[in-house]
């Protein structure tokens, strides 16, 4: 392992794959992705019933633009106009680049790209590979990086991202074997780390994803949108989105008591109802407050039962109540789906076998029987739409510090689905064309000094399971403001002492402690957000705040959270860029910097 490099990229998703294929190819060639773990993260472990990739529509007779696509992005608050635009812009380029790479997206004889219509999507915009489409894309950009001989340091994880006059100037790694630090010089850190997934206990990020937000947070970068996240039903055992078919086949919902008495208990609550909202979240799988009178009822009926302390399960292998008379109860959209499907009949796992036997197969892949087992749920955070505030180029407000994928605060309040995989791929190659225009810088010599480490009885998983567990008590999509200030103080005080308080037991445990380290900083800077939001703008559209109805959507569509540190505020967003598009003018352009480019 070289002690300087010109460029790092930490991470190795979609995000991080692609912004080392870009740089390689834009002539910076002296950089490294350096991983806690090749195989980890989300982009490679998760998915969903059909994970979406948003982009300009490319097929039909479907009216579409970049403005429009940009509009749509922006229209969901919190957006700053300019990601809005090159998200819009660069999708295209993006999404070819991937088809040129072999991933499988599906298209007719004639090369038409089909579509459908995602969540907050008024075009047939989102395509899929299936269930794991951002497997493929991180295989296929995986493949590419490493045919081009790019340098990955694995088994390393970045515990501190260096700066001296708020300028990056390398990192500092703990090998996650044997507990090593080393010090890397470089001029550019790209993170490409993902969320935050450390933040909740229900979660349904995969286990092998922590994210570094934290990193960004000690270096001193601000952060946009904290208390933005997305939240819905999920698998706990196998951490897995329950959205699409798994909800259209309409399972039974059951809560069981400590003494194991099962309930019914949405039918109870709800009746007839209940079978329109169970194949409604198939489409509006998130949890939405607009929707608190339609399908969002069955994410908090299913928080409901979990905080009076029993446990709630899908069961495929029988119907659920009011289906007893046959499927004439359906209200016309549920109807239509399953007939068209072919699949009025039966049991629900029956129906999931004919509409789609991928779903069956991936449970059981993880040694989860459908046909014979209940699977047991939660509403668990899936995706935080904040991030490191980043520039046009995804540069955050530390020079040399850029954030793509997750990593990045882009998405704002309402994102279509699928937005997050064109993200990766647009900010990643925006931050490779801002570092390989920018060229050489003068490297300066990076300083660390290790914090000491408390050595004894190790109390890393007790603090990690506390915290996680208050913040979704507190502070997940139903959030009470009393909760989160007191945990907000809480959280504070260990984060200045932290490393008075926290003790391991062996040096190999060194990645575990500074994983808790990141967690807790990270918890620090949503708790600041959220309470920020609560005050200016109180329930929104991913929370209640003190289960109050809606707060004041005009603040939220057109401002956005910005945390530094423990300390956040609201601001206005930036509008929609409109740059020049007369032709003349942009060759006249290009033909300079062509120019510029050969002097």
């Amino acid at each position: 392992m070289k002690k300087r490099y010109h460029t790092l990229i930490v991470g190795t998703g979609c995000a991080g794959f692609n912004a080392a294929d870009k740089l390689y190819d834009l002539g910076v060639r002296d950089i490294a992705i350096v991983t806690e773990g090749r195989l980890m993260g989300t982009s490679r472990n998760t998915g969903s019933d059909k994970q979406t990739y948003y982009k300009l529509s490319l097929c039909g007779a479907e009216a579409d633009s970049v403005r429009e696509m940009a509009d749509t992005l922006y229209s969901g608050g919190g957006v700053m106009g300019e990601h809005a635009l090159c998200e819009a812009a660069y999708s295209t380029r993006c999404f070819m680049r991937l088809v040129e790479l072999g991933v499988p997206f599906p298209t007719n004889e004639f090369g038409e790209y089909a579509g459908y219509k995602t969540d907050h999507d008024p075009r047939t915009r989102a395509t899929s590979c299936g269930p794991l489409t951002s497997k493929y894309m991180t295989e296929a950009l995986e493949r590419s990086v490493i045919s081009k001989g790019i340098e990955i340091l694995d088994f390393q994880r970045v515990v501190k991202i260096l700066t001296e006059d708020n300028t990056v100037t390398g990192v500092a790694c703990v090998n996650v074997v044997t507990g090593e630090v080393s010090v890397i010089a470089c001029q550019n850190v790209v993170l490409c780390t993902g969320g935050p997934a450390c933040v909740y206990k229900n979660t349904v990020y995969p286990e092998s994803q922590h994210g570094a937000t934290g990193l960004a947070i000690e270096a001193g970068a601000t952060l946009a949108n904290m208390e933005q996240w997305q939240y819905g039903i999920a698998s706990t055992k196998f951490r897995w989105n329950l959205s699409g078919t798994y909800q259209q086949v309409m399972p039974r919902y059951i809560s069981v008591d400590k003494d194991g008495n099962e309930c019914e208990f949405l039918y109870e609550k709800l009746g007839e109802e209940s079978l329109a909202l169970i194949f409604l979240k198939g489409y509006q799988w998130p949890f939405d407050t607009r929707k608190t009178e339609g399908s969002s009822k069955v994410d908090i009926l299913v928080a409901e039962q979990i905080k009076q302390g029993k446990r709630v399960f899908l069961d495929f292998s029988k119907n659920p109540r009011g289906l007893e008379h046959g499927f004439s109860v359906l209200p016309e959209e549920a109807y239509e789906y399953l007939d068209r499907s072919g699949a009025l009949f039966g049991t629900p796992i029956e129906r999931l076998a004919k509409m789609n036997i991928g779903a069956i197969e991936l449970y059981a892949d993880h040694s989860i029987d459908l046909y014979s087992e209940y699977l047991e749920i939660a509403v668990c955070a899936q995706h935080c739409n904040g991030g490191v505030a980043v520039d046009e180029h995804w540069q955050s407000d530390v020079c040399g510090l850029y954030a793509a994928g997750e990593a990045a605060g882009t998405f704002g309040v309402y994102r279509p689905g699928g937005s997050a995989l064109n993200s990766t791929q647009v900010g990643s190659l925006r931050a490779a064309e801002h570092i390989a225009q920018k060229g050489d810088t003068v490297q300066l010599t990076p300083k660390y000094t290790l914090p000491k480490i408390q050595c004894g009885v190790s109390n890393v998983l007790q603090i990690r399971e506390e915290y996680q567990t208050e913040m979704s008590r507190i502070a997940d999509f139903d959030r009470s403001t009393d909760g989160m200030k007191a945990l907000f103080k809480k959280t504070d005080k260990l984060c200045e002492e932290f490393f008075d308080t926290a003790v391991i037991d062996r040096v190999s445990q060194m990645t575990e402690l500074f994983r808790l380290y990141d967690m807790v900083l990270t918890q620090r800077s949503v708790l600041s957000a959220m309470l920020c939001s609560a005050e200016a703008v109180g329930t929104h559209g991913a929370a209640f705040v003190d289960r109050k109805s809606m707060g004041c959507a005009g603040a939220e569509r057109n401002e956005r959270t910005l945390t530094k540190g423990a300390h956040s505020e609201r601001v206005p967003v930036s509008p929609m860029p409109t740059p020049e598009l007369w032709f003349e003018t942009l060759l006249a352009r290009k033909k300079r910097e062509m120019n510029d480019g050969k002097r």
